[in-house]
């Protein structure tokens, strides 16, 4: 009996603990544990097998219910979302930088692509409006958002002076910036970047990290693979730059560059999120309902897979 039992419910546990992405997925998997637990009780009394699926349905029932119930909450928020003025006209016209591989780049249809493109295109699906992007400046996004555009999705790191003039959607990534320098070069420390030239794309946190570097030189750009370029050109000593980017600018220069994970100089991690007009509590909250649903239907996975960790800069 302790083992049918034990099966039926590991079954269900481990689904609950893989984030099963439905209620549907949950019951799926209740059965199925409990159709193994069966296959697995030669010997046993069926009254003890009876029990322990009646255990099963019962918990495989909460389950389904606790889901149920998410998805219901998570409905409410995105038709109340379609009541905000920035979607009055059906159509989330969206801002981004499509410089910034893996998240945003220009793709071979010469429009923006990459992993925020493809998020805030499920994001708008599952709002039911249209999706429209507009490349610009990394630096003008905050500042054109109620006015040119809706929202901005730009591996854009949630901080509290954005948050003066902005809103931002849950976290949807977490980041850490990365310090690119030469091949050969003996950069190691934050010490090490003291007094240097450092490069790094304009109102990025990389732009804030310089500022608070001693004595180091700034030199800021509209895109970081001109700062890149200048790097590889000596005029530079290093590139602060998140991640994702360094490791796809380094794969394209792997003789020429390095890249060295920011906690070797202590930076922080920090949180990528979309932004979106100040309080405007109805749009903020149906794009967060959105976002659930995508990482609980198992979307957020694949794209993750498929523009971040399958990502290639040939």
């Amino acid at each position: 009996m302790k083992k049918v039992l034990a099966l039926v419910l590991s079954g269900i546990m481990a689904c609950s603990l893989a984030g099963c992405g439905s209620a549907a997925e949950t019951g799926e998997a209740a059965s199925s544990a409990a159709n193994a637990a069966v296959s697995e009780a030669a010997g046993v009394s069926a009254s003890d097998v009876k029990a322990a699926a009646d255990t099963a349905s019962s918990v495989a029932g909460e389950a389904m219910s606790a889901a149920g119930e998410v998805s219901s909450d998570a409905q409410s928020a995105i038709t109340a979302a379609l009541s905000s003025s920035a979607l009055s006209d059906g159509t989330l016209t969206v801002g981004t930088n499509a410089a910034f591989p893996p998240f945003e780049y220009i793709g071979d249809d010469g429009n923006p692509d990459g992993f925020d493109i493809a998020l805030i295109n499920a994001i708008g699906e599952k709002l039911g409006v249209k999706v429209e992007v507009q490349d610009m400046e990394f630096d003008s996004l905050v500042t054109s958002i109620g006015n040119k555009i809706d929202v901005a999705i730009a591996g854009m790191t949630v901080t509290d002076e954005r948050k003066q003039q902005v809103s931002f959607s849950d976290p949807y990534y977490e980041a850490v910036q990365y310090v690119i320098v030469p091949a050969d070069s003996t950069i190691a420390t934050a010490d090490d970047l003291k007094g240097l030239k450092l490069g790094c794309q304009l109102g990025t946190t990389g732009n804030f990290i310089i500022d608070e570097i001693d004595g180091a030189t700034e030199q800021t750009y509209d895109k970081a693979i001109d700062a890149v370029n200048d790097l590889i050109n000596g005029k530079l000593d290093a590139v602060i730059i998140d991640k994702n980017p360094a490791e796809v600018f380094v794969s394209k220069y792997s003789d020429k560059l390095k890249a060295i994970d920011g906690k070797d100089f202590d930076f922080d991690t920090e949180d990528y999120a979309i932004a979106m007009p100040k309080d405007d509590t109805v749009l903020q909250l149906g794009v967060n309902a959105a976002l659930e649903l995508l990482k609980t239907d198992g979307t957020y996975d694949k794209l993750v897979e498929q523009y971040i960790a399958n990502y290639s800069a040939d």
